[in-house]
């Protein structure tokens, strides 16, 4: 799956007339290899490699629309192995200010929770300055499979800050924090956090992070066969990744 994911975006991506030809194409698209995938501090990966890749349209106007790829564990998202996300929005500026408001769609062919579809959709709005970026985004059906009769999680949010430095040519400092509000399931709420290092070589960013969550329910833990092999998957852990733009 993973090879297939990978040849996939690669070949999106030079299907694409002009592609990498020149800077300002409306056009752009993205590979990344991660040691761990993970999406909010947890693990979508049951703490194994990703190849992911992305392809992105961007209109003079602001407007954009991208699809993103990545394969995740079929123990986390039971009978599936690969998740697909669709997104469009608008970007425009307000003074100093970077604004972004858009929609995006969580697509997990084949996988779901307890009969129920993993598949999740957010609106979301991000405002940016300087260094900071600040972002909130909120489910408009149930968050990831989770809901019960009378409790259904419609209305989860999720708001992070993310910091960018440039702390030497090339090299770039990236701290986040961001904290999971599941509506009706807060024992499912947490924080996560992330410390990083970005280095730009000759076009390939190298990525050394640090990402930590306080989650504690059992629900971030999964066990991999009837032996009982179990792993944290908001555990502390360190995830190296290399990527590149095009």
């Amino acid at each position: 799956m993973r090879k297939t994911v990978f040849a996939t975006a690669f070949a999106a991506i030079a299907a694409v007339p002009g592609l990498a030809v020149a800077d300002g194409s409306p056009v752009t698209g993205n590979m990344a290899i991660v040691s761990d995938y993970r999406f909010r501090g947890i693990s979508q990966t049951f703490v194994q490699p990703a190849i992911q890749g992305g392809i992105d349209y961007t209109h003079s106007s602001g407007f954009y629309v991208g699809n993103w790829d990545s394969n995740v564990s079929g123990i986390s998202f039971v009978d599936g192995s690969l998740e697909m996300d669709l997104y469009g929005g608008f970007r425009f500026g307000a003074g100093p200010v970077g604004l972004d408001v858009g929609f995006l769609q969580y697509y997990y062919p084949n996988a779901k929770l307890n009969g129920v579809k993993y598949d999740t959709q957010e609106i979301y709005a991000a405002a940016s300055w300087k260094w900071f970026t600040l972002k909130y985004s909120s489910t408009i059906t149930d968050w990831f499979g989770v809901t019960a009769p009378g409790a259904d999680s419609k209305g989860s949010g999720y708001i992070d800050l993310t910091a960018s430095f440039e702390v030497a040519p090339k090299l770039t400092l990236v701290g986040h924090v961001g904290q999971q509000k599941v509506k009706n399931y807060s024992n499912l709420d947490y924080t996560d956090y992330k410390l990083g290092l970005s280095y730009d070589l000759s076009g390939w960013a190298l990525g050394l992070a640090y990402i930590d969550t306080d989650a504690s329910d059992p629900f971030y833990s999964m066990a991999t066969d009837a032996a009982g092999d179990v792993k944290d998957l908001g555990k502390g852990t360190v995830v190296v990744s290399v990527s590149k733009s095009f």
